[in-house]
């Protein structure tokens, strides 16, 4: 990942920065503007990904020698940004936490070309996997008491998404990832059964069912509805008989009225001296599917593309705005995208009352908990990467703090935000000396 990650015109704008010799300190805030129709809250995830761009921040000779040949930069633009490496701060909040609308996401302060340039890929981290933790959350709350695996991978736009989502879902709390790459890197749970394909190119069910519990004991789960469900739910009890005594076993259900034939399963399990086997259930299922699963005896769900993709909401109104430049607060006035100026805190209390977004040079109000933490200093991580279930570790805390109404999974209400007396005379401050000038 290099310096070439990033917009034309964010690099055309360092650059003119650069020949000025504009390089004040100057804060970015992340932020969504406005939650989508059906969210009541967001999960901050991708900060991870963004530190680790900002560490690697580059331009490699060959990035170079395409910016002069094609982009036709000048020599002492590419002098100039071969040696650019990121020496700012992060304040962010921390993965997992959840976050509102107008809440910054995190703040970077740098130098001015060097902040400018992270612009296109903090908001691509940031955007995208905030969205899909925000919908993989909203599964959880739908099916807290059932285990979910992120079955996205074969949907999502590309592989590095695929990543993302894997890695986006486990901090609300999936269980694991059918994608093998994401459980091995960020230490999941691998968790796959068999496709349909599997069970089609043997002479029948029971053959198949056999062959896949004598090569793979430990997870004999079979996908029992590729011609009658019913059916297959015997022929798998069939061949769990034949298994040694304490054998763990499984069924999947991927099609037809899953609450009906999860029930009718499990009546034929039991009665069959089996009933510890589990039932699992998957195909297109999202928040509101598994709502109306939730009296049917499923123990685990396969939640795939509609989550991976966050198919009702699958972008969210995010914003990467200069609030702070060479120590002066700068804001934008245009109608609609009004930006608050100013480096940022958000600070949160108890269930019920409104966050506050603060100026960061705020006392803090007594009480309450800063949002925002220190994230890099210099360029350099303030601590060493966190395992993902730090982060889960975080989202389940404040899926407890989260209010009733903003965890409705239809016509939620979002916790209001409200700006401090502090921050709304800078604003009007700002505004007035903005106006003055034109």
């Amino acid at each position: 990942m290099t310096g070439l990650c990033t917009d034309l015109y964010e690099i055309r704008m360092a650059a003119g920065y650069l020949r000025r010799g504009m390089t004040l300190p100057a804060t970015f805030s992340l932020f969504v503007r406005e939650l989508p129709r059906e969210r009541g809250f967001l999960v901050a995830a991708g900060l991870a990904d963004c530190l680790d761009f900002l560490e690697r921040l580059h331009f490699a000779a060959e990035d170079l020698d395409y910016l002069g040949d094609v982009v036709h930069l000048p020599e002492g633009d590419l002098a100039a940004l071969a040696e650019l490496r990121f020496t700012g701060d992060v304040l962010a909040v921390p993965e997992g936490r959840v976050v509102f609308a107008g809440e910054p996401l995190l703040e970077v302060t740098a130098p001015l070309p060097q902040a400018q340039l992270a612009e296109t890929a903090l908001l691509n981290f940031a955007t995208f996997q905030t969205a899909v933790a925000a919908k993989a959350a909203r599964c959880r709350i739908a099916a807290p008491h059932a285990d979910l695996v992120d079955f996205a991978a074969r949907r999502t736009h590309g592989l590095e998404a695929a990543r993302a989502v894997a890695r986006a879902s486990a901090i609300t709390g999936f269980a694991g990832t059918s994608y093998v790459a994401a459980a091995r890197e960020f230490g999941l749970l691998a968790a796959g059964t068999m496709a349909h394909s599997y069970v089609e190119a043997f002479p029948d069910e029971r053959t198949a069912f056999r062959a896949f519990a004598a090569d793979f004991p430990d997870a004999a789960v079979f996908l029992v509805d590729t011609y009658d469900t019913l059916r297959g739910v015997r022929a798998a009890i069939d061949v769990a008989r034949e298994l040694p005594a304490g054998s763990s076993i499984g069924i999947r259900l991927d099609s037809g009225d899953l609450g009906e034939l999860a029930l009718q399963a499990r009546r034929l399990l039991d009665d069959a001296g089996f009933p510890d086997a589990r039932i699992m259930a998957s195909g297109g299922l999202d928040e509101h599917a598994l709502a109306e699963l939730a009296a049917a005896p499923i123990d685990m769900f396969g939640v795939g593309t509609r989550m991976g993709v966050s198919a009702d909401a699958p972008s969210l109104d995010s914003a990467y705005k200069l609030v702070e430049c060479g120590g002066t607060p700068v804001m934008k006035l245009s109608t609609g995208k009004l930006t608050a100026p100013g480096a940022k805190q958000v600070y949160r209390g108890e269930p019920g009352q409104p966050d506050l977004l603060a100026l960061r040079t705020e006392e803090p109000p007594a009480g309450r908990e800063p949002l925002l933490e220190p994230a890099m200093r210099g360029g350099a991580r303030v601590e060493l990467p966190e395992p993902v279930q730090a982060a889960q570790r975080r989202f389940e805390h404040d899926l407890r703090w989260l209010p009733e109404p903003a965890r409705r999974l239809i016509g939620p209400e979002p916790v209001e935000v409200h700006a401090t007396p502090m921050l709304l005379r800078c604003a009007e401050s700002v505004r007035q000396r903005l106006e003055q000038a034109l």
